[in-house]
């Protein structure tokens, strides 16, 4: 996720470099052919381009919005898991008070708070495609390693661990059926969360109405110099890249927010979440949270 400032001019145009290049290279042609060749006579009115133009914002705006929304409901998703997080270890805590609170509950309130913790990364890096064991296995044990390691789809196996853990509670008594039933609540919470980021992840924003945006802004690129050439001769170059510019940055924040689980600057902050939620749950279990490293200076997003 960007961060509201930092943002450097580098990264904010160098989306679009190559676009801007061509851009510049094709109005060049278009100003000095005008100038000091006139093999073309090519003259458009500026209403021309203004239309298409018009038209060209009104979709470029549909898309940015749907984009958006894709954001914001994967965002949305995760202060879910982190609200469902904290209510699922606190209802551990507070089922198994004395005279629940043998040595050996409290061993399993630590292994469960720990393998939500796992959990909250573990989703993460399967949305991101980079499921790695080992920058979990610290939080699981070797029997859980094992078990995990079998499945495509990690979270859901921790999550099966989960309910294991707690039918395993209700035997030994320190659950009764009604809080079992509540902590599975819980749970159900916590794969529908998944299940949502999992449908943003698969389901591919429409490839086709890209496409024809971006052939429409290229169209619009390549007549916009023969509309303001009569106004402004050569100034046109600077004028059409200005205005193109803004057109591409627009495309390219849609492209980039559509997709929030892509390991890129503009992505849901997973993983900055899932060590939020590893603070808090390691400090209401009574244990000291691990030392963040502080982001380096310049640092202009977090994942």
């Amino acid at each position: 996720m960007l961060l509201k400032t930092k943002i450097p001019l580098s990264y904010v145009f160098g989306k679009i470099k190559w676009e801007i290049i061509f851009v510049f290279i094709y109005a060049a042609i278009i100003a000095l052919e005008d100038r000091y060749l006139h093999i073309m006579e090519v003259s458009l009115p500026l209403s021309v381009p203004m239309v298409l133009g018009t038209i060209l914002s009104l979709l470029l705006a549909f898309k940015s919005n749907q984009a958006y929304d894709r954001w914001w409901e994967a965002r949305i998703a995760w202060g879910a898991i982190v609200n469902d997080s904290r209510s699922l270890i606190r209802q551990v805590l507070c089922f198994t008070e004395p005279p629940y609170d043998s040595e050996e509950a409290r061993t399993w309130v630590q292994r469960l708070t720990n393998r939500q913790i796992a959990w909250n990364y573990s989703v993460g890096m399967s949305l991101r495609k980079q499921m790695d064991l080992d920058k979990i296995r610290r939080y699981l044990t070797p029997e859980e390693v094992d078990f995990v390691a079998k499945h495509d789809n990690v979270p859901n196996a921790l999550l099966q661990l989960h309910g294991q853990d707690l039918r395993y509670a209700l035997r030994e008594g320190w659950l009764n059926p009604y809080q079992q039933v509540e902590m599975e609540g819980i749970l159900t919470k916590l794969t529908d969360s998944m299940g949502r980021c999992e449908r943003i992840k698969n389901t591919v924003f429409p490839a086709t109405y890209t496409l024809y945006i971006h052939f429409c802004l290229f169209f619009f690129v390549l007549l916009l110099p023969f509309a303001l050439l009569e106004v402004f001769g050569l100034l046109e170059v600077l004028m059409v890249v200005a205005i193109s510019s803004a057109f591409f940055l627009i495309e390219k924040m849609a492209i980039h927010l559509q997709d929030p689980f892509e390991c890129k600057p503009t992505d849901t902050p997973m993983t900055a979440i899932a060590q939020t939620i590893e603070t808090n749950l390691k400090q209401m279990i009574g244990e000291k949270p691990p030392v963040r490293v502080p982001a380096e200076d310049g640092t202009f997003y977090v994942l």
